[in-house]
């Protein structure tokens, strides 16, 4: 078990990502506390995202930034080595031949996208605009 250094929680993986303190109750508070390197991609998806679903509200849900309108449409998160996309298991199956394509890895409702990689920002739009039309249409 790794035990962070800083706060003294004990983690099954080393160096495990997490908040020592209280996680931000905002989401300019979640970009902020991102390492600096990340901050502008973190801004540029946020702002894709609310393009992309005008009238959605957000928040930090699990600890992420959030984007809700009837029902939770989608997460993003910084980790070490890629940016986590979180649309839900009916977000990565509708777009698993684009993110194959792309070489983009991903699992049932979760797609990682790595910092030394092209952000595809259309493509997190294109989901984006999907889950919205599915949150509107009940589904």
């Amino acid at each position: 078990m790794w035990k962070c250094p800083n706060c003294g929680r004990g983690f099954k993986n080393t160096n495990q990502d997490h908040y020592c303190t209280s996680a931000p109750a905002a989401i300019d508070g979640y970009i902020e506390k991102a390492p600096e390197e990340h901050r502008e991609i973190l801004r540029r998806v946020r702002e894709t995202i609310r393009a992309s679903a005008p009238d959605c509200a957000e928040k930090i849900a699990w600890d992420m930034p959030t984007f809700w309108q009837g029902e939770n449409l989608i997460h993003f998160a910084a980790f070490k080595n890629h940016l986590g996309l979180y649309p839900g298991e009916d977000g990565v199956k509708a777009f698993s031949e684009r993110l194959t394509a792309g070489g983009y890895k991903f699992s049932k409702g979760a797609i990682q996208i790595p910092w030394n990689k092209p952000i595809p920002y259309e493509l997190i739009a294109d989901i984006t605009r999907y889950r919205v039309s599915r949150a509107a249409n009940g589904k």
